[in-house]
């Protein structure tokens, strides 16, 4: 033994002495005191510390059985039993203080999670501004407390709202700028075509200016002239006329033959219809209008009303396109009567004026005009002329057009009615107030029991 542990055996309050018999309770009737020093510390003794056990070791050591003295009769049967029970004991205790422990370490755990979260929650209460115990203590407060969360709420959704909007505004802004280029670029690229199209029909209205000027013959001109040629040769209507059976030689003299004779039929009396109002073919004016003396004297009142001009006759006679070689009425309005070569049906009439190209002034031209017919004979009563008269034809002279210009009658009240009287009045000019010149009227039609001239010419 150790020199600092000691064993005392002490007896029970009885004093009973141990015994070894067999019905003696070794337990209940032995106590051990276990003394135990402790080793000095920097020269000063440790207390003492004595444990006293009734008959079990606490502190799970056999240091204070170790020094006493073993019993007598230990070997006994009974006391072996007795021991067994008694170191059976302790393995159930410690297994119930493992349990122990581990539940109060669990406790302990939880205890320190529920520390650790009340401090976080304290920090975050400290941090926001708000009392570490207790909420608003009145309902102001709580009102006030709402209101500051709802604004700070309200000011991150603006912030929010305003980076939405700032970056829509972007969007748009960048989307705005490349469809402003497109369109640009497609604006440019439409101008680019539509100048080529401007340039191409600028072409193309030359080239129909160019094809309507030129003396290229249209479709029905060439139909006719393709007629003309069968008629020529003897082909007749049914028979295909095929190139290969044409010669080009035969082709070309025919059409110069057509040629001259179109330029001598021209020649002769520029339209190459036969003109029944001719004053060389016995035409004459019968009846005419105040003529134009320039203001001097009224012509009427010095020769009488039923007297007939001497420059008259020029409205029935060629004037080869010289300006001036017309019979000039006085004002802008005024009628002729013209009694023809003999009774014919009348078909078209033709008005003259002096050709755009040579003319000085063209004021004077006749513009709305009117043709009237009858037939008079010798002893028709001329007050009934008025029954006799038929209206033949009422034109405008465009002096845009051609300085002849052919007019058709109205046959549906002159068709195959004999007429050797024609009256032709117009009530306007082009301008001139002063006077209107007349420098050829003809008039066209066919006697009774010969063709027609007019088809004749087609």
């Amino acid at each position: 033994m150790s020199a600092s542990t000691a064993a005392i055996p002490i007896s029970t309050p009885n004093n009973h002495q141990p015994s070894l018999d067999s019905n003696t309770n070794i337990e209940a009737r032995k106590r051990i005191i276990a003394i135990t020093k402790k080793p000095e510390t920097n020269g000063t003794p440790q207390s003492d510390k004595t444990r006293v056990v009734s008959g079990r070791d606490l502190s799970h050591t056999i240091r204070g059985e170790s020094v006493l003295e073993r019993p007598r009769g230990i070997n006994s049967p009974e006391l072996k039993k007795q021991d067994v029970l008694r170191r059976k004991k302790p393995s159930s205790r410690q297994g119930k203080s493992m349990w122990l422990i581990v539940s109060n370490l669990i406790f302990k755990v939880c205890v320190l999670v529920t520390v650790i979260s009340w401090i976080g929650n304290a920090a975050w209460k400290l941090k926001e501004g708000k009392p570490l115990f207790g909420g608003p203590a009145t309902p102001e407060e709580r009102i006030s407390e709402v209101e500051a969360s709802l604004k700070k709420t309200t000011k991150m959704l603006q912030v929010q709202v305003d980076l939405v909007n700032k970056k829509i505004g972007t969007e748009i802004e960048k989307a705005q700028k490349d469809l402003s280029t497109q369109v640009q670029e497609t604006t440019t690229a439409l101008q680019s075509e539509i100048k080529k199209l401007e340039g191409r029909t600028d072409l193309l209205d030359q080239f129909m200016k160019e094809f309507s000027d030129s003396d290229i013959v249209s479709r029905k001109e060439f139909e006719e002239f393709i007629q003309e040629y069968r008629n020529h040769i003897g082909m007749s209507d049914s028979t295909e006329l095929s190139l290969n059976k044409v010669s080009l030689d035969e082709m070309r003299l025919f059409a110069k033959e057509m040629v001259e004779r179109e330029i001598e039929r021209h020649a002769a009396d520029g339209l190459g219809i036969v003109d029944y109002a001719l004053w060389s073919g016995g035409a004459r004016v019968v009846k005419h209008s105040e003529p134009f003396t320039g203001g001097k004297t009224n012509w009427f009142a010095a020769k009488g009303r039923g007297s007939v001009h001497s420059n008259a006759q020029k409205v029935l006679e060629p004037s080869f396109g010289e300006p001036g070689q017309c019979f000039a009425l006085e004002g802008s309005s005024g009628f002729v009567e013209i009694k023809l070569r003999s009774s014919i049906v009348v078909q078209a009439v033709t008005l003259e004026h002096v050709a755009k190209s040579v003319a000085y002034d063209r004021s004077s031209a006749p513009k709305d005009c009117q043709v009237t017919a009858w037939h008079e004979g010798p002893d028709d009563d001329a007050s009934m002329r008025a029954q006799r008269v038929v209206h033949m034809a009422e034109f405008t002279y465009d002096l845009d057009k051609s300085n002849a210009q052919t007019f058709s009658v109205d046959t549906s009240h002159s068709d195959q009615q004999l007429v050797n009287m024609v009256r032709l009045s117009f009530s306007s000019n082009h301008g001139n107030s002063a006077l209107t010149c007349l420098y050829r009227f003809r008039v066209h039609g066919f006697e009774p029991g010969t063709p027609s001239s007019l088809t004749l010419q087609t």
